[in-house]
């Protein structure tokens, strides 16, 4: 950092971290306090980490970026480690075993990952599909009722249903890397339910051909996705034009009837 490089490093993990200092501290006869840690436990992992920073052209300008791993016991993020964590980072990705068993990789958990920087670090384009995260919290809340085999309004089903789709469109391969633009197109196509009409074991085949058709947006308009700017409304219309043609073949369309003329 100190040569102008930007660097970062990895803590892994800070629980184990914690639970070392713990023991030395017992073995030293220090106060205990909340689960036994030592009192300035908050303070060795916030000295750790606020290390983290961007230094000025005059001080050559690197930057330290912290990523640090921690892990939970019974999937408790409200426990006293996490919560220091989360404390002082700038948010957090929650890690869910639950939907690791399921198939779900990666298996993100979008109602417990948050972040406090929020759309200051982000492309405004991420504006238009702002809304997803919302989107997918209902579903998931109303797919655990349906599990009890309550009778569904039509609204419902059909927010169970788009909830389906979004999960299967968030599931991702080991080391595939996406773009910028390919997540706004994706997640754009997501929020105006392009996938609606398309059967759930199709939708992994229909992303692939989305974003391998990526090369019929034309250049300027991609460049104006990684523009500091919101997207406009001409540029939203473009970008679900060409995702409906390229979505239409995987499309569950039903077969007319013969009998009706």
């Amino acid at each position: 950092m100190q040569q102008g490089r930007d660097v970062l490093i990895v803590y892994d993990d800070l629980t184990h971290h914690a639970r070392a200092y713990r023991e030395l501290s017992l073995l030293l006869r220090r106060p205990p306090g909340r689960e036994a840690f030592p009192g300035d436990i908050f303070y060795i992992h916030s000295r750790l980490l606020e290390r983290a920073t961007h230094l000025s052209k005059e001080l050559k300008g690197g930057s330290l970026t912290a990523l640090p791993i921690i892990e939970t016991e019974a999937q408790d993020i409200s426990a006293y480690i996490p919560t220091n964590l989360i404390s002082i980072t700038d948010g957090q990705i929650y890690l869910s075993p639950k939907l690791f068993e399921l198939g779900n990789l990666p298996a993100v958990d979008v109602g417990k990952s948050v972040s406090r920087v929020g759309d200051k670090a982000q492309l405004p384009a991420y504006r238009a599909v702002a809304n997803l995260k919302l989107e997918y919290a209902q579903f998931e809340e109303l797919e655990s009722f349906a599990r009890f085999g309550t009778r569904l309004d039509e609204n419902t089903k059909n927010t169970i249903e788009h909830g389906k789709r979004i999960r299967e469109c968030l599931k991702q391969k080991e080391l595939q890397l996406m773009s910028a633009a390919d997540q706004i197109v994706l997640l754009l196509a997501l929020t105006n339910k392009l996938f609606e009409q398309i059967p759930i074991e199709k939708i992994q085949a229909a992303q692939a051909a989305l974003l391998n058709g990526s090369n019929d947006f034309p250049a300027d308009l991609i460049k104006r996705i990684y523009a500091d700017k919101d997207m406009s409304k001409e540029d939203k219309e473009a970008i679900l034009q060409i995702a409906g043609k390229l979505l239409d073949p995987f499309q569950d369309k039903p077969t007319p009837d013969k009998n009706n003329k």
